[in-house]
């Protein structure tokens, strides 16, 4: 069997376990249109007003794309991890040709697959809820490897979790608990001028802040005049860099016996 033949039957079985799980399925696309309502409708201030969300909506869309790009790939791809592992799956997995980054690989696909549309949703509901105006321009076409990448990065981090934890529950526990202050204090909700000096260095070291900053770019610079540190294409690259690094991190971490 070719190794496109195996990530294909590996890809296919992954999303078909999804599918099959429907509470998986439906609070995968409830959570991020939950906190749009939340954040973007009944929680707002008026542009210019100060404080929190008091900027254009616009601004704030990196923010609402990065709950399905972040909690998506960290919870899925380590419980799937967990429970292969609980399951003794890896030990029969490791008798097949199928590698780690194979394995990996293949189910950073259905994260792709499932998390694109997600996005898709988001950005429609956020237009059409808040009123955010995303000025259409062929540069907005970037938003696809963003986003890919994105996914790709957080899939390796959840395989690093997976791997770690030693439960399903640990895993969860472990990912919310990371998620949620990536998810606020990464340059999304919550911009850098309202925050101490110091803080500058966590903003630095979250993946995050570069999905976040490179995506503000391409929704919200074109009418905000918004210009971050690195550019759209600088953004893009440390994105990717880090999107390299944390997949072959994770697929070495990836077990291949329970």
């Amino acid at each position: 069997m070719s190794r496109l033949r195996r990530i294909e039957s590996e890809a296919v079985a992954a999303a078909r376990s999804f599918l099959r799980r429907r509470t998986a399925v439906f609070f995968t696309f409830f959570f991020p249109v939950i906190l749009v309502v939340i954040f973007g409708v009944l929680v707002r201030t008026q542009p210019g007003g100060g404080g929190l969300f008091s900027r254009a909506d616009a601004y704030y869309v990196p923010g609402y794309l990065a709950t399905v790009v972040l909690f998506t790939p960290l919870s899925r791809v380590g419980s799937e991890i967990a429970r292969h592992r609980d399951g003794h799956r890896f030990e029969k997995l490791a008798t097949t040709p199928l590698t780690r980054g194979e394995w990996l690989f293949a189910h950073t696909l259905v994260n792709v697959g499932v998390i694109g549309a997600a996005s898709l949703l988001i950005l429609g509901l956020v237009v059409l809820s808040t009123g955010a105006e995303i000025a259409v321009t062929p540069g907005l076409l970037l938003l696809v490897p963003f986003v890919l990448l994105a996914v790709v990065l957080f899939c390796g981090f959840g395989a690093i979790l997976g791997s770690v934890a030693d439960s399903q529950d640990g895993v969860i526990a472990a990912s919310n608990s990371i998620a949620l202050p990536l998810l606020f204090l990464s340059d999304t909700f919550v911009s850098g001028d309202l925050l101490p000096d110091w803080f500058s260095i966590v903003e630095f070291a979250s993946p995050l802040t570069y999905f976040a900053r490179g995506v503000r770019t391409l929704v919200y610079a074109p009418a905000g005049g918004y210009a971050p540190p690195l550019g759209t294409y600088g953004n893009l690259a440390v994105l990717a860099a880090l999107s390299v690094g944390f997949f072959l991190v994770g697929a070495y971490a990836v077990p291949r016996s329970a």
